[in-house]
């Protein structure tokens, strides 16, 4: 690195106006939207529920409405030729412990390590930029990533479920009816949860992401490291550490489904990622920081 580039990143940095820093993030969520790979996790996680939407149809063809008790994550499907409304909470049940949390690892990962890679770090960081506004400016397209992953998921899951199956007045997991409309925001809300249910895996991809200059070693790090989670939080001897799995009270959301609504694993879930936010937010501050940055 010349001197020159060396003041450049040591040089203070200009207070920028709120403008610029949205300025900021909107070419940050423009570029990482742009991405072919982005296009393609999305294009993935749209093409799931439309796959189960097929094979319950197939599976129940020439049969009377499906049946079941509508418990707990994937046994929404039992409820889905009844009211094809119940394909969203289904398609986020079966999208969250995998395909969600993948394509959120892989853009979190790249957020820093990709522009490393890349050469371009040091030029983002110029003033006004500084490496704290920018590091929010990342977790904060990350999110926004979370967001409207899970959106396509469920907008998704809503067409493919008004196309195949009935829609109209639902019944909650405890037997009471609720009319349509509430149960589209009942879907809505859902998916503001399984949203907020990503932030931990957010912020954890972004720490790995400051640890490296390698984008696909960051990317492959992070989802290793939610394979490996999701394989311990199904391990009984460790029964013990399972509460603080980030990813052990996911699939709470479906708690949202009961009348009333049983709040105590969705508070946890939602304490929960707020603390893995703090924790693993905080090391990627202190990293990235203090990291020398030679590309």
């Amino acid at each position: 690195m010349s001197r020159a580039d060396v003041a450049v990143l040591d040089a203070p940095a200009a207070r920028p106006n709120p403008l610029w820093t949205l300025g900021l993030f909107r070419s940050e969520l423009a570029i990482t939207l742009r991405r072919w790979r982005t296009l393609a996790l999305l294009g993935v996680l749209a093409a799931v529920p439309v796959l189960i939407g097929i094979a319950v149809r197939i599976e129940t063809q020439g049969d009377g409405p499906g049946g079941g008790d509508g418990g707990g994550g994937p046994a929404f499907i039992a409820q889905i030729t009844n009211n094809g409304l119940f394909l969203v909470f289904t398609a986020l049940a079966a999208t969250l412990p995998f395909f969600l949390p993948m394509a959120v690892g892989v853009v979190a990962g790249d957020a820093i390590a990709g522009e490393a890679n890349a050469g371009t770090l040091r030029y983002l960081l110029v003033a006004p930029a500084g490496r704290t506004r920018l590091l929010l400016t990342k977790y904060a397209t990350t999110m926004a990533f979370c967001l409207l992953a899970t959106l396509v998921v469920a907008a998704s899951a809503l067409a493919v479920g008004a196309l195949l199956f009935p829609l109209g007045d639902l019944t909650t997991i405890s037997g009471t009816r609720i009319s349509f409309t509430e149960g589209l925001g009942r879907a809505l809300l859902i998916a503001l949860v399984v949203a907020a249910s990503l932030t931990g895996t957010a912020a954890l991809g972004l720490f790995v992401s400051t640890l490296t200059n390698s984008g696909i070693a960051a990317m492959a790090t992070t989802v290793g490291l939610l394979i490996t989670v999701q394989i311990m939080d199904q391990i009984p001897q460790l029964h013990a550490l399972q509460p603080y799995f980030f990813s052990h009270y996911w699939l709470s959301f479906a708690d949202l489904m009961r009348d009333p609504v049983y709040w105590d694993d969705l508070v946890k879930n939602l304490e929960l990622q707020a603390l893995y936010v703090a924790v693993f937010g905080s090391a990627a501050w202190a990293r990235f920081g203090t990291k020398d940055i030679t590309a």
